[in-house]
């Protein structure tokens, strides 16, 4: 039996006679005939009546004309089904904040392609409570995140460490901080102060950083990138984590600069999550691989479980 055995039935039903139903079909009336009869050899029963004037379907194919149905609408799903597996197979998805997309992600994206050339990365700028949250509801195969010491981990998410470094005074080239070896906290509350909105780790940092007494002049924004463009256009200064500076083409020309800040010993990492116990394609497997290969690290198993898991 043969699923357009099963379209055939359904055609003749619709079309209301075999010449009709060849015409729709594209076959000749002849061979839709012959396959209808070796249908109806196989299940034992006669499906269609035959006539000088026509063929009809019978009584007995009208009693299984529902479960024909079913059957063809069950084989259409599994074809979508499958459709949407091999598209996923040639997507990966990865959730960042901004901290390494120039430094790391852009890289790692760039190398991938070149050894899947089939293949397209999604990236979406999000905070780390919604790259965290998609990951474990399976919409993110891939998830950058920024984290401090101390920082809680959903149990359903598995991570290496890219990166790690420490918060900088983010400045313009010309400004006149850029003389000093290292900034201090005061140094930053005295300035018009470029924060990362609530939901980034920056934000937390920066009222940790300020305590209660926080800059009087205070822009806020969506992200590093953005945060880096406002600096190096004069709106003000910020504190980002050094490697989400550090090679950033506003660094590179010579528009922003960073200084230590005094005093502060707090280490920031950038984390590469994903999923537990979730089947890991060999696309994603590869990406996973660019990160690792750009991060100076070797893949221990920690972030990519093996399929069987």
């Amino acid at each position: 039996m043969r699923i357009e055995q099963l379209q055939y039935v359904a055609a003749v039903t619709q079309y209301g006679s075999l010449r009709r139903a060849s015409e729709h079909l594209h076959i000749s009336q002849p061979a839709l005939s012959e396959s209808l009869t070796k249908l109806e050899r196989e299940l034992g029963v006669t499906l269609l009546d035959r006539h000088r004037s026509g063929t009809r379907i019978s009584a007995t194919g009208r009693e299984l004309l529902q479960n024909i149905l079913e059957v063809i609408d069950a084989a259409d799903r599994l074809r979508a089904a499958a459709g949407e597996q091999l598209a996923t197979a040639r997507l990966i998805r990865v959730g960042t904040v901004n901290a390494g997309t120039s430094t790391l992600l852009l890289p790692a994206v760039q190398a991938f392609q070149s050894r899947f050339p089939g293949v397209s990365v999604e990236v979406r700028n999000l905070q780390q409570d919604a790259i965290q949250r998609d990951l474990v509801d399976g919409l993110l195969d891939l998830g950058l995140v920024n984290l401090l010491v101390g920082d809680d981990v959903s149990p359903e998410l598995t991570g290496i460490d890219l990166l790690q470094g420490n918060p900088v005074a983010v400045l313009p080239h010309d400004h006149p901080l850029v003389e000093r070896t290292e900034v201090t906290v005061d140094d930053l509350r005295g300035e018009r102060f470029i924060a990362m909105r609530s939901g980034y780790l920056m934000f937390r940092f920066a009222h940790r950083l300020f305590g209660t007494d926080l800059p009087v002049d205070w822009h806020s924004t969506d992200g590093a990138e953005m945060g880096k463009v406002m600096v190096a256009d004069g709106l003000g200064v910020t504190v980002l984590p050094d490697y989400s500076v550090v090679g950033d083409p506003l660094e590179r020309t010579g528009l922003i600069t960073t200084r230590p800040i005094a005093g502060d010993h707090t280490v920031v990492r950038l984390s590469l999550q994903q999923r537990r116990q979730r089947r890991v394609t060999d696309t994603v497997s590869g990406l996973v691989g660019e990160f690792l290969q750009l991060a100076g690290k070797r893949p221990d198993g920690s972030l990519v479980q093996s399929a069987a898991e």
